[in-house]
């Protein structure tokens, strides 16, 4: 009888299926009710900021290091 047979097969596949659905539900209720703006707003600034820090190498042609 080997490791990997049908039986084995399926009961690994049950698992990973009630793992995923748990996860989830975990997931769910860690996750706050309302989004917070001030949250959304930090992230977007970073990003523009990100962009622009780029931006600004790329034009004056990247040697700094």
């Amino acid at each position: 009888m080997g490791i990997v047979n049908r039986r084995n097969a399926v009961i690994g596949w049950l698992v990973v299926k009630a793992g995923k659905r748990a996860a989830k539900r975990k997931a769910q209720g860690a996750v706050p009710d309302k989004r917070a703006a001030g949250g959304v707003a930090a992230g977007a600034l970073a990003a523009v900021g990100g962009v622009l820090l780029f931006w600004k190498k790329k034009k004056s042609g990247g040697t700094d290091a």
